[in-house]
């Protein structure tokens, strides 16, 4: 469009008669200056600045003036109306209001039908002005809104990232402090009894205890990140089979599916919790595992039945730090092991619930799934 009113701007210039001989060249060095300045333009109103791009404008309505005053009006009547859309587009309404309304009196003095074809002109010139300035907008907004989405999408995928690096780094430091904190409970030991004097054989059961725990430590870190990466097998299966050391039962209700990773590894790592505390604790008591899914929700119920030798919740090691009396659940009942998975629970907007039952002690939990 840009090229066709160029070309009638440049032929109507020299239909008009007004450029013979020599003069031949102002038609297309008026044209090429008039495009410069509307280049010009384009660039300074796209940074804002209103004071050159009026002033560039006012160039342009000058060359259409010149044109007018040589007596070519037809190319003067085009420059104006290329003056009034530019305007309308891109500059502030008022502005771009007053420059058609000043430009309107070239249009009557050019146009053969008086005011009638000058008003026709400038309704025309402010319709078509008015129409590419909302389209203007319209795809000034679809820019920004997609630019906004892009944003929107990178921080989410940071978000992603971040949450995805502190539940690994939550997951490995629960493994890592459990595991080395045994270890040091059986250094210490050795190295209490190396300064006692003890038995070689009891020193070296210690240490032999300690490396048991790291390699439990290792399998355990490794089994973690499995279950980050959602490469474990399903968590009923798990638990099946870490209830098989301890013959403790397990039970599933409700329809069974793919549970996300940090509601899988809660489950895992609170009955891993609560079965070794029964194991080191209540060894020989019944323990019983109901996993349950539910509508939006998985709940784990763990309850043992006391110690075994019907001396039922008398398992406990009084005296130890965060250990009480009672069912080898609630050895650790206030200490770090039970604190630990209620954390994990409400961290996952879920709630894990402890206490005597009976001769035994429950813990059940409940994470969104």
């Amino acid at each position: 469009m840009f090229t066709a009113v160029s070309g009638w701007t440049v032929v109507s210039a020299y239909l008009s008669g007004v450029f013979p001989g020599g003069y031949g060249i102002l038609p297309p060095l008026g044209l090429g200056l008039a495009v410069a300045a509307l280049c010009g333009y384009h660039r300074t109103t796209l940074a804002n600045r209103l004071l050159p791009s009026v002033g560039l404008l006012g160039a342009v309505a000058g060359l259409g003036l010149a044109a007018h005053l040589a007596g070519a009006h037809v190319p003067a009547t085009l420059l104006w109306i290329v003056v009034s859309i530019a305007a309308m587009q891109r500059l502030p309404m008022p502005v771009a209001l007053a420059t058609v309304l000043l430009l309107s009196g070239g249009f009557v003095d050019a146009d053969e039908t008086g005011i009638v074809g000058a008003a026709v002109t400038t309704a025309a010139v402010l319709l078509t002005g008015y129409t590419v300035r909302l389209d203007a907008e319209a795809r000034g907004a679809g820019f920004r809104l997609l630019a906004q989405e892009r944003v929107a999408r990178e921080a989410e995928a940071a978000s992603a990232a971040l949450a995805e690096r502190a539940r690994i780094a939550r997951e490995i430091h629960d493994v890592l402090a459990h595991s080395l904190s045994a270890q040091m409970v059986h250094l210490e030991a050795a190295r209490l009894q190396i300064e006692a004097g003890a038995e070689r054989e009891t020193i070296l059961e210690r240490v032999v205890a300690a490396r048991s725990m790291a390699r439990e430590g290792l399998a355990e870190t490794r089994q973690a990140l499995s279950a980050l990466r959602g490469d474990m097998v399903p968590v009923e299966d798990y638990l099946r089979e870490l209830a098989r050391e301890d013959r403790a039962e397990v039970h599933v209700t409700g329809a069974r599916r793919q549970l996300p990773a940090e509601a899988s590894q809660a489950v895992r790592r609170v009955a891993q919790e609560a079965l070794t505390n029964v194991r080191k604790h209540a060894p020989g008591a019944r323990t019983r595992l109901l996993l349950a899914y539910e509508t939006g929700e998985v709940a784990l119920e763990i309850r043992d039945s006391g110690a075994a030798g019907g001396s039922l919740g008398a398992a406990g090691v009084a005296g130890a730090p965060g250990v009480v009396e009672g069912a080898g659940l609630s050895a650790s009942g206030s200490g770090y092991g039970l604190l630990g998975m209620r954390e994990r629970a409400e961290l996952l907007g879920g709630s894990l619930d402890a206490g005597p039952e009976g001769d035994g002690f429950a813990v059940r939990l409940r994470v969104p799934a």
